[in-house]
């Protein structure tokens, strides 16, 4: 049975500075929080909210987790909002029909394979050396997208694997007298329903005297329309895209207020 947990750490307590700047330290805390280990199961997890008063984690197991060691540590153990959320993570699942639409929200590193870099980096030019040193051809690069465009349509190209698609967005029609001449009463298309909403680029490294990791990452938000359930359910249990033991893949959904809802609060 999976759960979602959101858990509240205070930013001004040290460990708790020590996790935020370190996703490697932070795999290994949230890991902490399952009974069985080594861990087998599938973890996700995400930084939804970063702020100098208070940062919040979002974290999938499919056990139920404690996060006893985290609040001790790293949060406000005892404080009113301090204690961790856990929640049964199958209703949702069990939402999920064919048509039905949801407000998403994705944190991704988005990436392409490609077989030779334009500017290698330390690390890649040393390979590309050994290569040719051993006559050998070693797997492709694995090259971040770094430009909000080249983001957008990494996802867009992975959405019908993952069961479900984006429908475009409505633009806001314009005013009486201010629509052109032919145009009706329906509102253009605005494009794709998905807005990169914040990007970053996160350097850390796995151990003091270990390589340098660079991540290359993008959040989006939007709304989707499910295709295949069983895909789109696999997505949220498994992730998207690579680095998810460093924060990245956690797909979650909310429902769509309607107009109607909207304007009576």
């Amino acid at each position: 049975m999976p759960y979602l947990s959101k858990i509240a750490l205070n930013p001004r307590r040290r460990a708790a500075v020590s996790l935020l700047s370190s996703p490697h330290r932070m795999h290994a805390a949230i890991l902490a929080g399952l009974a069985v280990q080594p861990v087998a199961e599938r973890v996700l997890w995400r930084l939804e909210n970063n702020s100098p008063h208070r940062a919040e984690i979002l974290v999938l197991t499919d056990s139920h987790p404690s996060w006893a060691h985290l609040v001790d540590e790293a949060g406000w153990p005892g404080a009113d909002g301090g204690a961790p959320l856990i929640a049964d993570y199958t209703p949702l699942l069990k939402r999920i029909a064919r048509g039905r639409e949801f407000g998403f929200r994705l944190t991704a590193n988005p990436v392409q394979n490609i077989s030779r870099p334009a500017r290698p980096s330390e690390q890649q030019t040393a390979r590309l050396k050994q290569d040719a040193d051993t006559s050998s051809r070693s797997r492709g690069f694995r090259v971040a997208h770094r430009t909000v465009a080249q983001q957008l349509e990494w996802l867009l190209n992975r959405c019908e694997r993952h069961g479900f698609v984006i429908p475009d967005a409505a633009a806001t029609p314009p005013g009486p007298g201010l629509r052109e001449d032919g145009a009706g009463d329906q509102a253009p298309a605005a494009g794709p329903a998905v807005t990169v909403v914040d990007r970053d680029i996160l350097r850390f490294n796995k151990r003091k005297d270990g390589p340098r990791v660079t991540l290359s990452t993008a959040t989006f938000e939007g709304r989707l329309r499910v295709t295949d359930p069983d895909a789109l359910r696999a997505a949220l249990l498994g992730g998207i895209g690579p680095a998810k033991g460093y924060g990245q893949g956690l797909l979650t959904l909310a429902p769509i207020r309607t107009a109607e809802e909207a304007t009576h609060g």
